[in-house]
């Protein structure tokens, strides 16, 4: 059975988690890297669990694994094998589901939340690159070739165990076209589809997100579509035009508000006013149905999103 829509039937939203790299970064983990968060997989693996027991603990439904910019090829730049390479990524499975195990045998077990679910993120072919080019999407692939490079890490975080698929910052239609195509390969396995947008239309590729929406809508292994590291003054709007042109879940996990320069790996600008809170509000009514944070947000953000729905 699709997981989310059994959690759906009984609890009015779900509660995302916010910012991994953020928060390995305030434990002193140095990022600056092609592999970002992936590193910390071959260095520190242990902060990975702190970090999503942390979430749980703010109120999390779900643990977003640390595979975001994880690969095959990523990993064999650095010298691991093949092998080596896959063990990783299913290492960032383990992680989770040890860290979900562990907070759920203990007091966070409550009867007014859902018991954890461990999201297996997969990042897209952009992130591989560390160009920047996640939130540009003009890499020039194939759709076949995209299916290529995604095969051997949605089968290792299948056999890992997760409970679903997050696939995350998608940027243009081809590729989420082939995560789609994929999926097939794998009939007992769902996932969610989070694009990354520009303004509150259009897809960081300047493609339309409803034709995404339109496009997606006849996959039944997609059990939600939404957005993310995406301003949020742009998600109120974005919710209106998955709605418009499907009927699934919608799911919001938008970054701080900030700018991200590329080219110097730096935020820069304000941080959306009101709180967090507040915005998570405005996307719940517009009819978001999964709700969390991306870059820049942290575990007290969730914590008001959780707040939110207890209050509810």
């Amino acid at each position: 059975m699709n997981p989310l829509s059994r959690l759906l039937q009984e609890f009015p939203f779900l509660v995302l988690d916010g910012a991994f790299a953020t928060e390995l970064e305030r434990r002193g983990c140095d990022l600056n890297d092609p592999l970002w968060s992936a590193k910390v997989l071959l260095e520190q693996p242990d902060i990975i669990g702190q970090v999503h027991t942390e979430y749980f603990e703010a109120g999390a439904d779900f643990a977003i694994t640390a595979s975001y910019q994880a690969s095959v090829e990523g990993f064999q730049r650095r010298g691991l094998t093949g092998a080596q390479a896959l063990g990783l990524i299913q290492r960032s499975v383990g992680i989770a589901r040890e860290a979900r195990d562990r907070f759920w045998e203990g007091p966070g077990r409550r009867k007014d939340r859902p018991r954890p679910l461990v999201a297996a993120s997969v990042g897209p072919y952009g992130a591989f690159l560390a160009d920047g080019s996640e939130y540009r999407g003009d890499y020039s692939l194939t759709e076949d070739q995209l299916v290529a490079f995604h095969r051997p890490r949605l089968r290792a975080l299948v056999e890992a165990g997760a409970d679903l698929l997050a696939c995350e910052t998608i940027p243009c239609l081809r590729e989420a076209a082939a995560l789609a195509r994929l999926l097939k390969e794998f009939p007992d396995t769902w996932a969610w589809m989070s694009f990354s947008a520009k303004d509150g239309e259009h897809l960081c590729s300047g493609e339309s997100l409803g034709d995404g929406a339109r496009c997606l809508e006849g996959h039944s292994q997609v059990a939600a579509l939404g957005v993310n590291c995406t301003a949020p003054q742009h998600v109120a709007a974005l919710i209106g035009a998955i709605r418009a042109n499907s009927g699934k879940p919608v799911l919001v996990y938008p970054n701080s508000g900030e700018a991200y320069d590329a080219g110097s790996k730096t935020w820069s600008g304000g941080v959306t006013t009101g709180g967090y809170g507040s915005w998570a509000s405005l996307w719940q009514k517009a009819g978001a149905m999964l709700i969390g944070g991306c870059c820049r947000t942290t575990p007290e953000d969730i914590r008001t999103v959780a707040q939110l729905r207890a209050a509810l």
